[in-house]
């Protein structure tokens, strides 16, 4: 059921008293949805005197949602047209009206096959003192040529200071993924966060890919991957070597955290 503001106000703002990790489950990001989102993040910053931080908080976040249900749309449409997506020509096929599909009508006509498929996109914010993560997930790992395509446009765009530097330089040969991943870094970066803070995963294991953001909120803190590289050169191991051993995360920095805190969970419509 639809809430008001405020009392999605109320709903966050007792989580965030509790520590919990807060998730927001969509299908098709719909207004209410959003408003879901800027409720999330103006309640986590103003709680941590971070205000300042909402234009990137809540940006990054909605342009991670679109881009992770732009995924969805892919999987979506392979399916409905019994394309196998691991063979080269259905790939090859599927792509073609993949890219056809990707303006925002098209996009509404797919929420019913997203629900049909399992393929919500799990947004999910934990929070310390020192740190806000946001943390966009859908439910499939990436095959390995995507993965091989959208790492390559993720470390290009570190490179590029605007989207119009990043458009002229790969103009339509995107599949929809690499303008929105860009856009993000460009955020950070205009934001003056670290792009490091920006991090892409995929994994068989888990079934998913996801988006990470870490977002700092106070000077003492220091983002995961320039601690990893800190810690590897320290050890003077390979990165490789270093992922068999590497843990840090949010709640290093604070006792206030449970080992295991709870989780609020709230829908889009």
């Amino acid at each position: 059921m639809r809430k008001s503001e405020n009392e999605l106000k109320e709903i966050v703002s007792k989580a965030v008293d509790d520590n919990k990790i807060i998730t927001m489950k969509t299908y098709l990001l719909s207004d209410y949805g959003e408003l879901i989102l800027k409720v999330i993040c103006s309640t986590i910053l103003e709680r941590f005197n971070r205000i300042d931080h909402m234009e990137i908080c809540y940006s990054a976040a909605k342009e991670l949602v679109i881009n992770a249900t732009k995924a969805n749309v892919k999987r979506a449409l392979f399916r409905q047209e019994n394309l196998n997506i691991e063979d080269p020509n259905d790939y090859e096929l599927g792509i073609s009206r993949f890219k056809e599909n990707l303006t925002e009508d098209r996009i509404v006509q797919f929420r019913e096959s997203f629900v049909k498929f399992d393929l919500p996109v799990m947004a999910t914010f934990y929070y310390s003192p020192d740190v806000l993560n946001i943390k966009v997930k859908n439910n499939f790992p990436l095959l390995p040529a995507e993965e091989i395509r959208i790492r390559d446009k993720f470390n290009k765009s570190t490179s590029f200071s605007s989207l119009i530097d990043f458009f002229m330089e790969y103009g339509d040969n995107t599949e929809g993924a690499g303008m929105g991943l860009t856009m993000v870094g460009i955020l950070l970066d205009q934001s003056g966060i670290n792009k490091h803070s920006f991090s892409l995963y995929s994994s068989k294991k888990y079934n998913e890919t996801a988006a990470k953001i870490e977002i700092p909120l106070s000077d003492s803190y220091i983002p995961k991957r320039v601690m990893f590289d800190r810690e590897m050169k320290e050890k003077n191991i390979s990165a490789e070597e270093l992922r068999k051993s590497f843990t840090y995360n949010y709640k290093v920095f604070s006792k206030s955290i449970p080992s295991e805190p709870a989780e609020q969970t709230m829908e889009d419509e």
